[in-house]
């Protein structure tokens, strides 16, 4: 009864969506305040009926009805609860449910806190959002309907796939989906302001906070399939630049290009038509990454389907979307009026230099990712395209656009004081190369580029402290002055340089990689090899069960001289469901570096070939990603982002004389 009553209500989602396609969208035309205030409650009601759907997935996993197909063949009585639970998003139709439940969500945030937006406006976002909602409701129905039933239902299910029943795959999607599909309302809010035909800086402010979370999500979700890639599938490293990986990266760096246009137009009323393409194509590459997972067209572990009928439902709703959107953003785009001038020396300028780089890296991920997929259509030739072109065109222009950072983020609005600039950042510079110069003479081996990355991430961190520091003193004030004054600037200038050290955090872990050690061995019981500054002993190899799974683990001492560090314990496991071994590797972290070990084969004989890894400082890498979408979350705290734009009070009536 559970699974119909979700069938049901997924139905009655997609007819509420209908409904908030086209009855606000006509009232905002005809300019009825009536039928626009139909948005408002649609959108809640449409939230209802799809999380009652998800819901009714998620009980069918947690009971093991294996009348359901999707669940027969992603779980298994057995199974733990949180598996069963992280399985409702680990294949394909959950995601989608998933997916546009997080839509709806959005929806009905943007109608809860759209209160005190232009009502004109509201309208036509919300009807935008359900445009959307509809074609991923019919989509789900028509071709993945995760309540289909199977006759007569099976004893016991297929188990979900072994490698995504772990943690961090019970964590990645739900994050990774808030980004992707909180850009959808960036979007929205482009389709209403060009229906509208107005865009200024309160328009801005409405859309400012939505892009941030999204961003926020959408860094923590990358950070969190990059760990559980690394530790997970045994390989050991962090980015493989797998297509899958680039259609998350895509719009992230879209996205980070839209944050820093939207602030230029919210303190200037500039780059108002870079802003609303910025707005269109992050969710567009988000669609487009929608469309490379599940269409079939990628064979890639992140990948879910390969039904031909599902590539070619997603590809019209990503024509649909991406061509509509950028048909009326050249219709309209050339109508909105100019914005606020400024001079190229100025934070505005530095702002659009910085929005060229992340467009023109974007591309280049674009091309890499895509160009294999189109040759292959068109040809039938296949290629690859792997790190070595993303390192030629990628890199290039990632490393100008850090150098820019600190300058530009210390530029004055409108026309900045270069050698001001350069004299307010002298120590910062200062130090970070001095920080280079001891790097490159501690470790007197490994690639050059690796101490100029320890520099580069030096640079961002203290250019970030140094616009604090400097907004904050001034000549002759007392310590506690300067933190008072620290204290009460704007969480958005705390945010920015939080977000910017961060991304400094992030370069120095990347950097730190060109030092780690690697050992391939075979290994028996007693025996010892080096791995850097330690010492690895197999101790023994033992059998051992899980709740689902029986493992052999390769017991692992890791030693420092005579002390012992830890342990680890690297194994190959086969679940009750699946027959299907996998690795789990074992980590052990000292400081901020880590002991990386995974097994090959386990021999009859008791050897173990084993892969080792010394990683120093790597955990920066996906720490650095927690302080970007930190500083995301304290700017979205602002109470510019809180307030919302100002809303014109009506004047008094007038009060008779008696």
């Amino acid at each position: 009864m559970v699974v119909e009553v979700g069938h049901y209500a997924l139905v009655l989602a997609l007819a509420l969506s209908l409904v908030l396609t086209f009855i606000p969208a006509w009232g905002a035309h005809t300019r009825d305040s009536a039928l626009m205030g139909v948005a408002r409650p649609a959108a809640f009601a449409m939230l209802g009926f799809a999380a009652l759907a998800f819901l009714a997935l998620t009980i069918a996993y947690v009971d093991s009805d294996f009348s359901v197909l999707n669940v027969v063949q992603n779980s298994h009585s057995s199974k733990p609860l949180a598996y069963k639970i992280s399985g409702v998003w680990s294949n394909h139709e959950g995601s989608m449910l998933l997916w546009v439940t997080i839509l709806a969500l959005f929806a009905g945030l943007v109608a809860w806190r759209g209160a005190h937006m232009p009502q004109r406006l509201l309208a036509y976002v919300l009807s935008v959002q359900g445009a959307i909602a509809a074609a991923f409701f019919l989509f789900i129905l028509l071709t993945s309907n995760p309540f289909a039933r199977v006759m007569p239902a099976p004893f016991e299910g297929e188990g979900l796939n072994p490698i995504l029943q772990d943690p961090g795959l019970a964590i990645h999607p739900p994050l990774l989906y808030l980004g992707y599909v909180g850009f959808s309302v960036a979007f929205s809010f482009a389709v209403g302001a060009l229906l509208e035909g107005r865009i200024d800086a309160v328009w801005a402010r409405f859309v400012r906070p939505w892009t941030l979370l999204a961003w926020a999500f959408l860094t923590l979700g990358i950070a969190m399939g990059s760990y559980w890639a690394y530790y997970e599938l045994g390989w050991g490293g962090w980015w493989f630049w797998d297509p899958v990986e680039n259609a998350s990266l895509m719009p992230w760096l879209a996205g980070t290009a839209l944050i820093h246009s939207i602030v230029v137009m919210e303190k200037r009323d500039a780059l108002k038509v870079w802003t609303i393409l910025l707005s269109i194509l992050a969710f567009s590459l988000s669609l487009i990454g929608t469309f490379l997972v599940r269409s079939g067209v990628l064979t890639s572990v992140h990948s879910f389907a390969s039904d031909p009928t599902r590539g070619v439902f997603i590809l019209g709703i990503l024509i649909f979307f991406i061509g509509g959107g950028l048909t009326l953003f050249a219709w309209r785009a050339p109508v909105l009026r100019q914005g606020g001038l400024f001079a190229p020396i100025s934070r505005e300028g530095a702002l659009v230099l910085n929005n060229l780089f992340l467009s023109a890296a974007c591309a280049a991920v674009f091309i890499g990712t895509l160009y294999p997929l189109g040759l292959e259509a068109l040809t039938g030739g296949k290629i690859s395209v792997g790190a070595p072109f993303f390192e030629a065109t990628f890199l290039p222009l990632t490393v100008p656009l850090l150098l820019l950072v600190p300058v530009g983020q210390s530029l004055a609005w409108k026309r900045g004081d270069l050698l001001g600039v350069a004299q307010r950042l002298a120590a910062a510079f200062a130090l970070a190369l001095a920080g280079a110069i001891v790097v490159f003479a501690v470790t007197r081996r490994g690639p050059v580029a690796a101490p100029l990355g320890i520099g580069l991430g030096l640079w961002l961190i203290l250019g970030s402290a140094s616009e604090i520091f400097n907004r904050s003193h001034r000549a002759g004030a007392s310590l506690a002055v300067v933190l008072r004054r620290a204290a009460g600037l704007p969480r958005s200038a705390w945010g920015t340089a939080l977000a910017h050290a961060g991304l400094g955090v992030t370069v120095i872990g990347i950097a730190a990689t060109a030092w780690g050690v690697e050992r391939l061995a075979t290994m028996k019981a007693g025996e010892s090899l080096d791995l850097g500054p330690y010492q690895v002993t197999l101790e023994a190899v033992v059998p051992r069960n899980g709740p689902d799974y029986r493992e052999t683990a390769a017991l692992l001492a890791i030693r420092d001289g005579d002390r012992l560090v830890g342990r680890v314990e690297p194994g190959k496991r086969t679940f009750t469901g699946r027959s299907m071994p996998t690795s789990e590797a074992g980590l052990l972290t000292v400081g901020l570096g880590q002991v990386y070990a995974s097994v090959a084969e386990i021999e009859a004989g008791g050897s173990v070939g084993v892969r080792l890894y010394w990683k120093p400082w790597v955990l920066f890498i996906w720490l650095g990603a927690v302080v970007m979408a930190a500083g995301g979350v304290l700017s979205l705290s602002d109470r510019r982002a809180r307030v919302g734009a100002p809303v014109r009070r009506a004047a008094p009536a007038a009060v008779p004389a008696e």
